[in-house]
């Protein structure tokens, strides 16, 4: 008769399950994002695409009187922010540029886009050839700078970021530094953000560690360290 396992035994046994658990939930979550995103791109943008062709087609025909003209007018603009907020809710739920381009692309591309969006200084150092990198692990560095990237927005106060990314052949390194006001205590530093939290977890689940620091003079910086795995996992 086998003896009960000890409360240890117990805890670490708990923590795994919750491990597999959060893991399983995150895969998921990708994977309705991302199914989301192409229903908005195949259903609501091929209409958009074909009521814009009309609208052209349908101005062309309109008397030229200046109230009609107006009207027109204000139509096209609304269509055309629909459009905008449709291409803008795909790219919230799911980067194609990392399913199709690769995970240096789409990093780099997000970081760019940041900049323009908050008219931040933006630099970057990534290497030449694109990440050799598994999926996940693609998928785990674009989290953390997403994540990283929206607290620079709303705690920050920044006005330059510095994206470094390394790749040797056992690593994976991603840092993103700013030169905002950073953080007091350590609270921050401890990732109490909850989105911080996730993807800590995400990146825990693939082997990796993932911290904040303050930096000794100004700002504060992200760092993602990921060991690699074989491409397919």
């Amino acid at each position: 008769m086998s003896s009960p396992a000890s409360p240890e035994h117990d805890h670490a046994r708990r923590i795994a399950d919750l491990s597999e658990l959060l893991s399983h939930v995150n895969d998921s979550r990708d994977e309705e994002r991302r199914q989301l995103a192409r229903q908005l791109h195949d259903s609501m943008g091929s209409s958009l695409t074909a009521l814009t062709m009309h609208l052209g087609l349908l101005l062309q025909q309109l008397p030229p009187e200046p109230a009609l003209q107006q009207r027109t007018g204000q139509i096209k603009q609304l269509l055309q922010t629909i459009v905008d907020n449709n291409r803008n809710m795909q790219a919230s739920l799911w980067n194609d540029k990392l399913e199709f381009l690769g995970a240096g692309i789409a990093l780099s591309e997000a970081v760019h886009q940041f900049g323009l969006q908050h008219q931040i200084v933006v630099r970057c150092s990534l290497p030449d050839d694109d990440l050799e990198c598994s999926p996940r692990h693609g998928l785990a560095l674009l989290r953390a700078l997403e994540e990283g990237l929206r607290n620079i927005a709303t705690h920050a106060k920044a006005s330059s970021i510095d994206l470094i990314i390394d790749d040797n052949d056992d690593l994976l390194m991603l840092t993103l530094k700013d030169d905002g006001i950073g953080f007091d205590g350590g609270a921050q530093a401890d990732l109490g953000l909850h989105g911080l939290r996730l993807v800590r977890e995400r990146v825990r689940d693939l082997g990796g560690t993932l911290t904040l620091t303050h930096n000794p003079v100004r700002g504060a910086s992200l760092t993602v360290s990921l060991p690699k795995t074989p491409l397919g996992r």
